[in-house]
Order: C-alpha cells, then structure tokens, then sequence
C-alpha cells in the first residue's frame, strides 16, 4: 500500500515536470517553410509543426543533450534572466502578467517549481541540512532507534510481572520474589540509559495528564516521541497504532522516509495552498483558481530558492546574517506579490499578508501531517 502511493507521488512529481516543459510560444527560428516535418510528413510553416507541434530543428549532436536538458528546465532562451528577478523584487507584476498572457517571456510556475524543488534536493543531499533542528531531531532519532529495541524488551518483562503480580491467588514468597524481579528490570533500565519502565497503572495516569509543552521544538518532538514510547499511547484506530509502532521501533528510516516524501509529495503543498488563497478573495469573481494556482507555485518556488541561497551561505561567515534577512524579506515579498498581483490596495495587502502568513503555517502543518500519515504507513 505505501509503496503505492510513494509511487503515485513519484509519478505525479515526473508527470508535472513532463507537463512543464511546454511547447514554445512565440519564439522564432531559421527559415524551415517548405520542408517537411520530421514526425508526420506535413509540410512547414515555421520553425514549429503545425499539425503535430514536433520542432523543426532536430538536434543530433552530443552537445544537444546538454542543452536539451536545460532548455527543457529552463527554456534558457531569456527566460530564465526575464523570470528571476521580476520573481525576486517584483512577484507582483510577474504573477499579474504571466496570468495576463506573457507567458512566453517567462519560465512557467510548474517548470520553475519543479526546478526549486530539484535544486533543494540536490544541495540538501550535497551539503546536509545544517544544524539546528533537523541536525537535533537525526541525532534523537538516532539514539531512539539505539534505546527501543532494549526498552520494548524490558517493558514487555515488566508487564508480565505485573500481570503476574495482579493475581489474587499468589502466594507471599512468589510476589516478593516477582517484585525483586521487577526491581532488577528497573535498575537493568537505569545502567542501560533507558527510561523507567512503568507499571499500567503509571502509563494511565501519565496518558491522561498528557506530554508537557515547551518552548524549545527539539525538544518538545523529542519528549513528546519518548512520552509515546514510554506510555504506550493506544488511539483506538489499529492502522494509526500499527504506524505510530513502527516509528517508534525505527525513528531513523521514518525520518529518512519523511525527507523523501517531502520530495516526493513536494506538489502537494500546490493544492493544499489553494483554499486558503480563495479564503483571502471569498466569493470574487476577478480571480480565478487559475491565478491562485499562480500565485502559489510562484510563490512557493521562490521560498524554495531562497532556502537554498540561505543555506549555501550558511557555509560561509555571512549565513547568520542571510537567515535574519531572509526571515525579515519573506513577510514583504508576500506583501508585494499580494499588491501587484491582485492589485489590492496597501491596507488590504496587510492585513492579506498577515492572514497568509497564517495559513502558510496551516498548509505546512497540513503537508507534514501527510508526510507524517505517509511515513507512518510504509
């Protein structure tokens, strides 16, 4: 079944680079009126066909391979220097033209997003993803998968002690002789490293009271993991306990799962995004989903790109600096796209971009609990 639906999103994520790479629109060529298509034998107009849309210029050079693989992400001829910028400093007026019909000045919103998601995979492969949280969360995953297998084993020994314990027909000598066993699992736990084994009783107890909250994420993921671990948390739901199983047994390939289904599954973030752009224009009947599907592929191609300027300059003693501008520029690059693309006024793009700084939190929130439901069920 996991296999399945990794397969689904690999397929999807191939079938939108496919789909990105368009025919071109508006570009000109050498003189080919007269001659033949290469494909279906009707004879040319233009550098294009105009029955079959097959070029005219069929490259058979080693060098062609290079450029077809570039021009296919690209569309290099100008378009790339047309789209950057404009998608740096003026999202707006990008989004609003491209919308408008200059498409073919520009690298379309799937071809650009497929290409950002492909760079940060690349570069994250390359070079890590740093330190900080993802650094933190390998290392706890890490010593989870170190400490679950020797903690499941004694938590196993200590509730069949307890169950012996529980019998009412057991004699003096045979429960002192159970709670010394049950004293040397406990003290076995402690030279182990492991956390305490705890009775049913204490893992009722804690599982109504809940995990504590705390300020630092790492460890909040990290207490709340082990606070599952060690208390046996019981949803009711047999395929959600099965996954939440198996993370616990393996918290390193679930985290290495979640990390390839974020490449995976990276087009998900498009449809989940676009309820919440609709929430921003209720009921207008100036925009369409077309235009929010614009805005959002843009959009997220430009965080993508920016993660990875960031983190390449992580590797240099600039990249504390890139982080606090990064973080500073991204709520005022929302603003302007939200301005010039939708033209609304300077008011009503404030409170527009304050709202989508929610809901971008709300989507990513959505996306890695697909990520989570994903990784859990393989």
């Amino acid at each position: 079944m996991s296999g399945d639906i990794e397969g689904i999103g690999a397929a999807v994520t191939a079938g939108l680079a496919a789909r990105a790479v368009e025919s071109h629109r508006g570009e000109g060529g050498p003189g080919y009126a007269g001659t033949r298509c290469l494909n279906c034998g009707t004879v040319l107009a233009g550098s294009h066909c105009h029955h079959c849309g097959q070029r005219a210029d069929v490259h058979r050079s080693f060098a062609a391979i290079g450029h077809d693989l570039v021009h296919a992400i690209f569309h290099f001829e100008g378009k790339l220097w047309n789209t950057l910028p404009l998608l740096a400093w003026r999202p707006g007026d990008l989004t609003r033209r491209y919308i408008h019909g200059e498409r073919a000045s520009f690298i379309s919103p799937l071809a650009l997003f497929l290409f950002a998601v492909f760079l940060t995979y690349a570069v994250l492969t390359a070079v890590g993803a740093g330190g900080g949280l993802g650094e933190e969360l390998n290392k706890a995953a890490a010593e989870q998968t170190r400490t679950n297998a020797v903690k499941s084993s004694l938590q196993d020994e200590v509730d069949r002690v307890d169950a012996r314990l529980a019998s009412k027909n057991l004699s003096a000598d045979d429960r002192r002789k159970l709670l010394d066993e049950r004293e040397t699992l406990q003290k076995s736990a402690d030279y182990l490293g492991v956390a305490r084994s705890r009775s049913k009783a204490e893992r009722e107890a804690a599982r109504a009271e809940g995990p504590p909250v705390l300020a630092d994420p790492v460890e909040q993921v990290t207490t709340s993991a082990q606070f599952v671990a060690v208390n046996k948390v019981d949803t009711g739901v047999p395929f959600i306990d099965h996954g939440i199983k198996k993370a616990l047994a393996n918290p390193g390939l679930i985290l290495y799962k979640l990390q390839a289904n974020a490449y995976k599954f990276a087009w998900a973030l498009i449809p989940l995004s676009l309820p919440f752009m609709w929430l921003l224009f209720p009921f207008s009947r100036r925009f369409h989903t077309y235009d929010h599907f614009v805005f959002v592929t843009y959009s997220i191609s430009f965080v993508l790109l920016l993660f990875v300027v960031v983190r390449l300059l992580n590797l240099t003693i600039f990249g504390e600096l890139a982080t606090f501008f990064a973080m500073l520029y991204m709520p005022f690059h929302m603003y302007r796209q939200l301005r010039g693309a939708y033209r609304s006024s300077r008011a009503g793009a404030l409170v527009r971009t304050s709202l989508l700084l929610l809901f971008s939190l709300f989507a990513m929130i959505a996306f890695l609990l697909l990520l989570l439901t994903l990784g859990a069920m393989g």
